[in-house]
């Protein structure tokens, strides 16, 4: 049935049938699976197993503490840049409420994205550069008189309607890449820092955004200070130092948002794993920190244990994984196997609270993006037109989605070699477990947790869900 899956095949040869199960009964099969494979020949494939009676001492074995617990998730899912909403927006109606429900809803044929990160103004993924206050060269806007929404309602905001329909309690992020560009110390939309002088004008700028996205009923459930900031080289971007991240929280965003009765959280950092002390940095001024909800990370440099490095540090704090590409350049089988281990798995078992992949959409020649924007990009849908190719993100968020809701809390879990793995005790009381297969070769295994015992076996590489 599977060539590389012998399973059922083991189980009724070398297991015992279930207790109070009579030879002739029907055998149940309480643990749904969904398992995807480097080599594309199973993406999200669902299948059914039964618990077995008489574990083998010899296999590598998964240990499940339920009663040992860490972090609650908020969610997976991806960034709706600027160009994603304007692919999905084209879209023929019927084929784009199709897609949606698919990645949004919660039903069987749906893989239950539950939190998507926004860009404030344009990223390097919208066709051109935008801020929501953009002014002739030369002039300033200090009370914001012509703060507009207007680049967003084009594509961004009707199709995050239409997927707030479908999942009204989806959670959102808003970051941004580059301030308008008269607040800033160049007056170009790459590189340059905030000027000082901006800084409570800046604040304000938040708040409108966030007042003007709330009177359409879309609420942001968080904001991080700025995109990557120590990368002044994307356009748009801003260079933002520690030392200014932490004036510009505690002397004007914290309590601009306070006095406002904004109840956004605020996420520093952004960043890269390379540079923990930065975030360290901040959330030492604890005039600073009483107003920070978190940490932010992507991991395009350093190693995910400095999430922990954090949390050991301030574990009060929040940790969050907000971004991470796939390239056009890359392989299926070695994307899967790297983003499941690091991205997804890694950043779980390191304290954060989501898992989000960078793009959630592109088109066959990787745009839109802004002149000087990532070319190789690869979302984790090609759309042209009303053709949808699914990649390779697509299933690495898909295999935590599937069946760890928000809601869920992390549980104990034991790392046998090769078998990389994090467990969670969902809303429903049921258990979940992500595994990666990452040997070479194909591994049978056993999970226990309490009085359960599960059996299976996954090829090289491979993913799979777990839920009972």
């Amino acid at each position: 049935m599977y060539k590389y899956l012998p399973l059922l095949a083991l189980f009724f040869s070398c297991h015992s049938l279930p207790k109070n199960q009579a030879p002739g009964m029907a055998t149940t099969f309480p643990v749904q699976v969904w398992f995807t494979t480097g080599d594309r020949q199973h993406l999200l494939e669902s299948r059914l197993l039964p618990f077995i009676t008489h574990p083998d001492n010899k296999l590598p074995t998964i240990e499940i503490d339920a009663v040992q617990k860490f972090q609650t998730i908020d969610g997976f899912g991806f960034t709706l840049t600027g160009g994603s909403a304007y692919l999905l927006y084209r879209m023929a109606a019927k084929d784009r409420a199709a897609l949606l429900q698919e990645l949004f809803g919660s039903g069987p044929k749906a893989i239950g994205l539950s939190y998507l990160r926004l860009s404030m103004g344009a990223s390097d993924l919208d066709a051109e550069v935008f801020s929501y206050d953009d002014l002739p060269a030369g002039a300033t806007d200090p009370d914001l008189q012509h703060f507009s929404l207007a680049a967003d309602t084009l594509h961004l905001i009707p199709v995050l309607k239409e997927i707030l329909a479908i999942n009204p309690r989806i959670q959102l992020m808003a970051s941004p890449w580059s301030p308008p560009v008269w607040m800033k110390t160049n007056t170009a939309s790459k590189g340059g820092q905030l000027k000082p002088e901006f800084y409570g004008v800046y604040a304000r700028y938040f708040i409108k955004y966030l007042q003007a996205m709330q009177r359409l009923d879309i609420a942001i459930t968080a904001v991080t200070i700025q995109n990557e900031p120590q990368h002044g080289g994307n356009n748009p971007s801003l260079l933002m130092s520690a030392l200014e991240q932490a004036d510009f929280i505690k002397n004007h965003l914290g309590p601009s948002f306070q006095a406002a009765g904004i109840k956004t959280r605020i996420i520093i950092w952004d960043h890269n794993c390379d540079h923990p002390e930065y975030p360290l940095e901040v959330l030492q001024d604890p005039a600073a920190r009483k107003f920070i909800d978190g940490t932010a990370f992507h991991l395009y440099g350093g190693d995910v244990a400095a999430l922990s490095q954090v949390h050991t540090a301030y574990p009060d704090q929040a940790l969050y994984f907000t971004e991470q590409w796939t390239s056009s350049e890359g392989q299926f089988d070695g994307d899967l196997r790297w983003h499941a281990k690091n991205v997804v798995i890694g950043t779980l078992r390191n304290w954060s609270r989501i898992a989000l992949e960078w793009n959630l959409a592109n088109d066959p020649s990787f745009g839109p993006h802004t002149p000087g924007g990532c070319t190789q990009c690869l979302g984790a849908l090609t759309i042209d037109g009303s053709k949808v190719t699914r990649n390779v993100s697509y299933y690495i968020i898909a295999q935590a989605a599937k069946g760890v809701p928000p809601g869920s809390v992390r549980l104990a879990s034991t790392e046998p070699e090769h078998l990389s793995n994090v467990a969670f005790r969902r809303p429903d009381g049921k258990t979940a477990l992500i595994v990666l297969n990452d040997s070479e070769a194909f591994m049978t295994f056993q999970v226990h947790t309490g009085e359960q015992w599960i059996l299976d076996s996954l090829a090289a590489g491979a993913v799979g869900t777990y839920v009972w």
